[in-house]
């Protein structure tokens, strides 16, 4: 098992050769202005398994169906234990271990070895088990496999789709495709350790339904992917009982992270907008994850984690606009009503071939954009479903809410979780004002791509008890702020 835990192969494919020429992307004359922005409202506010792999002609591989479950669940809801204790876990106060304050600025114990200051975990010479240690590991790491075997086949599906002249006409050619090919290698390496450390209970990959028709929805909608890819591991990595499995799964998450920033970047979006990135539980990756599972093997490990109900953020503002806040106020502009589907791309006013510094929004190393995506008092507006929604493989989980009716808001972004107040207007319906808050000096909360939900109670959380609101949650959404 060491052997294949460390030196895992990865399946690089031979570097592409040099293409026949191709189309040019098409030259767009600019506008004569970019308003009018009559859209926006705002008001600032205080602060199946079995499915064969086929090879194209290019080289590319990818499985050969991609569609929705059209068969009847035989297991439904998620995986329970032997019994359950509690209906939530109780706010705590502080552990009463944890008083170490160094105000010499030198070692205060003596030191176990020389240039070894005394504590840290798993520093005692004990051999290390790359093994999953407890409940919360395995369920933990088998969500973060399915997360690998989803981008696994994902990075690869758009290759084998699109045609060579739909790529150049998006602005990436042969080698940007060839990148995103080693990505695609890189989840099998990633796959291949999460299974190692789970053993022979681990998830299988699976049969996935995908919203995209275009290359720009295509890279639009894995950098929303790698997202709660990657936040969803923030989240949890350092709560694992397993500390050796939490060093390599940071390993992995490391890339996953770079990943995401050259999707944005392929998507003209500001690679770097934050200052840190933001953790989620797991059971807000899980619910923006499973709907686009379709069918997964017969007996595959199943999730224990909570599905809830879809926040629609109906101006969710369309990242292919060169005035983003002329988006529709209906819904109209994201690709279908799944939580993380990406923006239409077929639109008139598109930046994508716009070359107009501050409003183009073609592929490259960075954009600066002369209209933000979102500000602070932009009115935002929701439609939420109730639970009992059937989601994920095989349509086997089932949407679900502890929380009562939804007051707030609450926005999930770097080191902070934000609320703003939810004015209801009709049966599932409302809005709010983004709000405006930061996390030093002027670095603002609220940016990147980056999780919303409605809740009963503006209940404090940071960063490393966030899951305390889940049992408050009522819709959870997936909101473009930059």
């Amino acid at each position: 098992m060491a052997n294949s835990l460390f030196a895992a192969a990865l399946l690089l494919s031979p570097v592409l050769g040099a293409p026949a020429p191709a189309p040019q992307a098409p030259e767009v004359t600019p506008p004569a202005s970019f308003g009018p922005d009559s859209q926006i409202s705002a008001s600032v506010q205080p602060s199946t398994s079995g499915y064969r792999v086929e090879v194209l002609e290019n080289g590319y591989t990818s499985a050969t169906y991609h569609g929705p479950y059209t068969g009847t669940p035989t297991t439904v809801g998620a995986v329970p234990g032997p019994t359950t204790i509690g209906a939530s876990i109780p706010a705590q106060p502080l552990n009463p271990t944890a008083t170490y304050y160094n105000t010499e600025g030198v070692p205060l114990n003596p030191m176990p070895a020389p240039f070894t200051p005394a504590g840290g975990l798993g520093t005692n010479g004990s051999l290390p088990r790359y093994m999953v240690n407890s409940d919360f590991d395995f369920e933990s790491i088998a969500l973060g496999l399915y997360q690998e075997w989803i981008e696994l086949d994902l990075f690869h599906d758009g290759l084998v789709r699109f045609t060579d002249e739909e790529f150049t006409a998006a602005g990436l050619g042969p080698e940007a495709r060839s990148l995103i090919e080693f990505m695609a290698d890189q989840e099998t390496g990633h796959s291949t350790l999460l299974t190692n450390m789970l053993g022979e209970r681990a998830p299988k990959q699976c049969v996935y339904n995908y919203p995209y028709t275009t290359v720009r929805e295509w890279v639009d909608f894995m950098q929303r992917v790698t997202r709660f890819g990657e936040s969803g591991v923030w989240g949890f990595i350092n709560h694992l009982d397993s500390r050796e499995v939490g060093q390599l799964l940071a390993q992995s998450i490391a890339t996953e992270a770079r990943q995401q920033q050259i999707f944005r970047q392929m998507s003209g979006l500001t690679p770097m907008n934050v200052w840190f990135e933001n953790g989620w539980p797991q059971s807000w990756s899980w619910t923006m994850l499973a709907p686009y599972i379709s069918y997964c093997p017969e007996n595959t490990t199943r999730l224990a984690w909570q599905n809830f109900p879809t926040l629609h953020i109906l101006n969710n503002a369309n990242i292919n606009r060169y005035s983003p806040n002329d988006t529709a106020q209906d819904g109209s502009e994201t690709v279908g009503r799944r939580i993380a589907d990406p923006s239409v791309s077929n639109i008139t006013g598109s930046c994508e071939n716009l070359n107009v510094t501050g409003y183009g929004c073609g592929p490259a190393i960075a954009h600066n954009k002369s209209e933000p995506l979102s500000f602070p008092g932009k009115k935002v507006l929701f439609q939420w479903e109730g639970p009992g929604s059937a989601v994920g493989p095989n349509n086997s989980y089932v949407t679900s809410s502890t929380a009562g009716a939804p007051r707030f808001v609450g926005w999930s972004q770097q080191l902070n979780l934000t609320y703003s107040p939810l004015t209801v207007t009709g049966n599932n319906s409302g809005y709010t004002y983004q709000p405006e808050g930061f996390v030093y000096d002027n670095q603002g909360i609220i940016n990147g791509t980056m999780a919303v939900m409605l809740t009963d109670l503006d209940l404090y959380v940071t960063p490393f008890n966030t899951s305390l609101l889940n049992p408050h949650i009522v819709a959870l959404g997936l909101y473009q702020a930059g």
